[in-house]
């Protein structure tokens, strides 16, 4: 097969050096993995040929916070906040628990593939489910499998040893998962090279100098490129900063990059931005949660934040999602302040080009990869997103505001076509099929699996104590059940 790919005639969406982007209808020659050539009439031999006359080319979505593992666990959140999320969800050390290594992989390759469908070309997955060296090494492999780019966070998790009577891992972090931890460091980048080893840690309750000494070990010895942590600061999570104990700690760096940030202090926000460290906001499970407005557009943060989905399993997978809600929440906030005191805005300060930067060239720079990914040029890798300007939602929205376009009225459906690395892994709206075990699978293949997977799951699932598990959860996570109320 060719290794190169022409994308014919297209509008394609390119940043300045102030991060405006500028729609030029023109021509995109892509090589191995890169962008090699952009202007108009290009040709090359033995090329695969594009016509993206009446198309947006973007560059590919990068998503800066997800858990992409628990795919099987989807839909059970709809009318869910924190207190139920965590023992019925994702919080890896309760329904984790109920995973096998091969339900890990699945659940992955499951998450990684609708990433993909909706042009998320980079995700940072925290990978909360680390119960034995088995389930990361086949997480490794479900994203390697997938074709997508990203940094395979490593997570020391807590662990549920037995449901009956109910007994947790004494040891958060054992001998094996450091010892993970440095193999994997050595064996990395996998997938050709796409997949990165990061650190996702939460432990701030360890004693100061061995999570010190953790992090010295990853930046040093190790040399992973990224360390990402969870951090909201309300009364069900605490006063506690996260971002106050890695600069008094002196660990607050450029490769940190932490989730959420609802209800940052002032202060949170200089120490951030003076260590160059990033954000990722996920603006749909935020406001379901109530950790309180999204901070994606909070004039102290912007500069630093990037927009993630959080958990496939209770809200939309797809980034476009994330930069409509994150945008309409941001505007109708500052427009509610207008309102209360009976005044008028005569501007909106949030834009929908601010949105699209987020999920692009923002991201990038969040996982440090501005000079590789999040907007086109020549000499960057060929993440890129196609989607159809012609279509129901997107005709004429596209010739007037291609960003708009985007972030507006575009929905997974007007998605054509998504390159990584220079390979197609979603043509004519159909996912690529995938190879495992040495064979193709198309995306039904992959969903009967996860079908398969989720039946034997939830009939373990039907027999755990739920109110053990949301007790232990509060336990655990040391919130304060007074602040837990009905009513207001």
């Amino acid at each position: 097969m060719s290794s190169s790919i022409l994308l014919r005639n297209g509008t394609v969406l390119m940043h300045d050096a102030n991060d405006h982007v500028q729609a030029v209808k023109t021509d995109l020659l892509v090589v191995g993995a890169h962008i090699t050539k952009i202007g108009p009439g290009l040709s090359a031999p033995d090329t695969i040929l594009l016509d993206c006359t009446g198309k947006i080319i973007s560059p590919g979505f990068v998503d800066t916070h997800h858990h992409l593992w628990g795919t099987q666990l989807r839909g059970r959140h709809a009318n869910d906040l924190m207190l139920d999320f965590w023992p019925k969800g994702m919080a890896g050390f309760l329904t984790g628990s109920l995973f096998t290594e091969r339900d890990i992989f699945w659940g992955e390759l499951g998450g990684c593939m609708e990433a993909i469908d909706s042009g998320t070309t980079m995700v940072v997955d925290h990978a909360n489910m680390n119960y034995s060296p088995a389930h990361s090494t086949a997480a490794i492999s479900a994203i390697s499998t997938s074709g997508l780019r990203a940094y395979f966070c490593y997570c020391p998790t807590p662990r549920v040893t037995s449901w009956s009577p109910f007994e947790m891992a004494t040891s958060f972090m054992p001998d094996w998962v450091q010892s993970q931890l440095v193999e994997l460091a050595a064996e990395q980048p996998f997938g050709d090279g796409r997949v990165q080893l990061g650190l996702a840690f939460d432990g701030y309750f360890l004693p100061k100098d061995v999570v010190v000494a953790l992090f010295e070990q990853v930046r040093g010895p190790l040399g992973l490129k990224l360390i990402t942590s969870h951090y909201v600061h309300t009364s069900f999570f605490g006063s506690r900063s996260v971002v106050s104990i890695l600069n008094s700690y002196g660990l607050l760096q450029e490769d940190v990059l932490l989730s959420h940030l609802n209800g940052a202090l002032p202060e949170d926000a200089e120490q951030i931005k003076a260590a160059n460290a990033h954000i990722g906001c996920t603006p749909e499970s935020e406001i379901q949660m109530a950790f309180g407005h999204p901070v994606c557009f909070r004039s102290d943060l912007h500069d630093v934040a990037s927009l993630g989905v959080d958990c496939h399993t209770s809200n939309s997978g797809d980034m476009l999602s994330q930069m409509r809600l994150g945008l309409q929440n941001a505007r109708g906030a500052r427009n509610a302040d207008f309102v209360a005191a009976g005044k008028t805005p005569r501007t909106l300060l949030s834009t929908a080009e601010d949105a699209f930067n987020l999920a692009t060239i923002k991201g990038a720079r969040a996982v440090g990869m501005e000079a590789e990914i999040g907007s086109i040029a020549v000499g960057k890798r060929a993440d890129l997103v196609v989607f159809d300007a012609e279509s129901p939602a997107m005709v004429c929205a596209g010739e007037h505001d291609p960003v708009a376009a985007i972030v507006l009225h575009a929905s997974v459906r007007d998605i054509e076509t998504v390159i990584v690395d220079g390979k197609i892994r979603k043509a004519g709206g159909k996912l690529a099929a995938v190879e495992v075990d040495g064979k193709l699978m198309e995306w039904k293949d992959v969903a009967r699996e996860l079908l398969k997977s989720r039946e034997r799951i939830e009939e373990e699932y039907k027999q755990l104590d739920l109110e053990t598990a949301r007790k232990t959860a509060l336990r655990v996570f040391g919130v304060d059940g007074s602040t837990i109320l009905d009513h207001i």
